[in-house]
């Protein structure tokens, strides 16, 4: 048997969550699904996947869902988990169930985990702060425990079949005079929306807002416009204030 953690991680909130999950195994592979979009590992049923992803506007990523489309699930087990920045994830973990269970596994565990905004960085700030990490661990050792004792089940989950439309996000970032022009934001790009040839430009019409190049820049050049980051965050500041708990579907 083997124990993977499998996630899409543009800014770091959704791996981090995944390795708390995780972190009741002594021996995890790691897969990280925007260096390893091609990924060719073979799953078999004696596998234990957990397999994350952030919500975007309530629906799984697009790049996502079609990179985990592809994996060769095996009959694996899989925990999906979907983490959020306190808004909803709504329709998220519906739809990653129902990618993964095309892709060969089965669903044995869900996991809904709320981890620090991407683009409004005041809403959930922090999170996973540390009563987000004890629930969290808790919740490991509950997968756990019945993952290893045979005791699950194919897990239900709350959402819609018929997912709700994602109209995607009307912020792309762009850089700024810090831009050396290195060339690592264009490189790790998931979608390719940064030419090579010209990195200080993006594609707006590839980009997909995710922010892992405003994440990996190590000279922090690239940025939203902030009047327009601030305008949203006012406006959606009321579905936001209250704090979502994590939940844990078994």
């Amino acid at each position: 048997m083997s124990i993977y953690s499998v996630f899409f991680s543009p800014t770091g909130g959704t791996s981090k969550v995944n390795s708390i999950l995780t972190g009741v195994y002594d021996d995890v592979k790691v897969i990280d699904l925007i260096e390893n979009n091609e990924c060719s590992e073979n799953f078999c049923e004696n596998d234990i996947v957990y397999i994350a992803v952030p919500s975007f506007g309530g629906r799984v990523p697009g790049y996502a869902a079609d990179v985990i489309s592809k994996l060769h699930g095996g009959n694996a087990l899989a925990v999906i988990v979907c983490v959020y920045g306190n808004r909803a994830y709504e329709d998220t973990l519906i739809e990653l169930k129902n990618i993964v269970k095309k892709a060969g596994f089965k669903t044995a565990a869900a996991v809904s985990a709320v981890a620090e905004h991407s683009i409004m960085h005041r809403f959930a700030k922090g999170r996973p702060d540390n009563d987000d990490v004890k629930q969290l661990e808790e919740f490991a050792k509950k997968v756990k425990s019945v993952l290893t004792s045979g005791n699950y089940h194919d897990v239900q989950v709350p959402g819609n079949i018929s997912y709700k439309e994602f109209k995607g996000v009307p912020m792309i970032p762009s850089s700024n005079s810090k831009c050396t022009k290195c060339g690592i934001c264009a490189a790790k790009c998931p979608v390719h929306a940064i030419p090579i040839e010209s990195p200080e430009k993006t594609d707006k019409d590839k980009c997909i807002s995710c922010m892992h190049c405003i994440s990996v820049c190590p000279e922090n050049a690239r940025s939203l416009n902030k009047l327009m980051v601030e305008a949203a965050s006012l406006k959606m500041h009321k579905l936001f204030e209250e704090r979502k708990e994590n939940e844990l579907f078994i």
